[in-house]
């Protein structure tokens, strides 16, 4: 019988309840970062997670919860030597994050549609949305700097 190898301990973890305002989530983002300093994370690494951490949360309160006080963004979050991931929930209707305009073509420039979710998806290792699109599951994986 084999064992199976034990889960590292989280640096730091936690359920977080949001109001729809952006200075809470800017409280949470310094937060974060103060535990990826405790990490192999280089400058890199922590950059890019605080870009595509602050776009899902505006993306949550903003287009998801429309600014609305009454409704709240829950943050799950799990930070490891060598990753991190964020699991974020907004109470509105959800949205299809494959039928965005692509922000990078000549008539969309100037849109703010869709920029928010290609800029998650080039930042994070992984990014997975839960019907109805609600929801997002990010991940970043962390390598020692040489």
């Amino acid at each position: 019988m084999s064992e199976k190898a034990p889960h590292p301990e989280p640096v730091g973890k936690d359920v977080v309840k949001l109001p729809s305002s952006p200075g809470h989530a800017r409280e949470l983002q310094d937060r974060i970062e103060a535990l990826l300093v405790q990490t192999i994370a280089t400058d890199r690494d922590r950059f890019c997670v605080r870009l595509a951490l602050e776009e899902a949360l505006v993306n949550a309160i903003k287009h998801g919860n429309q600014m609305d006080p009454g409704k709240s963004v829950t943050v799950r979050f799990q930070v490891f030597k060598d990753h991190a991931e964020f699991h974020i929930t907004d109470e509105g209707p959800g949205f299809d994050p494959d039928d965005l305009p692509d922000p990078t073509d000549i008539e969309n420039l100037e849109r703010p549609c869709g920029r928010g979710v290609m800029l998650i998806r080039h930042y994070m290792h992984e990014v997975e949305y839960f019907a109805p699109g609600n929801a997002v599951l990010m991940r970043r994986f962390f390598q020692k700097a040489p």
